[in-house]
């Protein structure tokens, strides 16, 4: 039986996967989306959903293709339909499940508007908006509301204007 003072094993996976996000963000775009690539063989479709959630997410950041940056936010999607807030209790920091909601529909908002296809857009942007309750009052939470309202504003979504209920649109920093 666990007590408080022990801690979770640490995920390798979830290890490697943020030593290639590292990878991605100093610049190595390309070496990162194969880097991952090479993680999702590795894992397969049918791998831990937490995994699969957490690389699609990543993977799709490194798409050129608007259409392929869809298809990975959607398979990150998927994976996080699969998720438990269980599993996710296992790796430190994770969030809850739903708090990844939000941050997966802006994405699939945002690759939508690429796409050109608006009524998609605003269809997951609206779930982005309902789903972010479940977000904390902190940095993450604060940055995933302000994007949102970003691409309301692009959209001429009605709660970027405040008539939702949601109060004044957030200003860009």
């Amino acid at each position: 039986m666990a007590t408080g003072q022990e801690q979770t094993a640490p995920d390798a996976v979830m290890t490697r996967i943020g030593q290639v996000v590292i990878l991605h963000h100093a610049g190595d775009r390309e070496e990162a989306r194969h880097r991952f690539l090479d993680l999702w063989a590795e894992i397969g479709e049918n791998g831990d959903p937490l995994h699969r959630c957490t690389l699609a997410h990543y993977l799709a950041d490194t798409q050129d293709d608007p259409s392929d940056e869809l298809a990975w936010d959607l398979r990150a999607l998927t994976a996080a339909e699969e998720l438990t807030d269980e599993r996710l209790a296992e790796h430190e920091g994770a969030l809850a499940v739903r708090a990844l909601y939000p941050s997966l529909h802006l994405n699939l908002a945002a690759d939508y508007v690429k796409l050109e296809r608006t009524g998609a857009a605003r269809t997951h942007l609206r779930r982005a908006r309902g789903a972010a309750e479940a977000l904390g009052d902190d940095p993450y939470g604060d940055g995933v509301r302000a994007a949102i309202g970003r691409l309301e504003l692009r959209l001429g979504e009605e709660d970027a204007t405040g008539e939702g209920g949601w109060g004044p649109p957030r200003q860009r920093p």
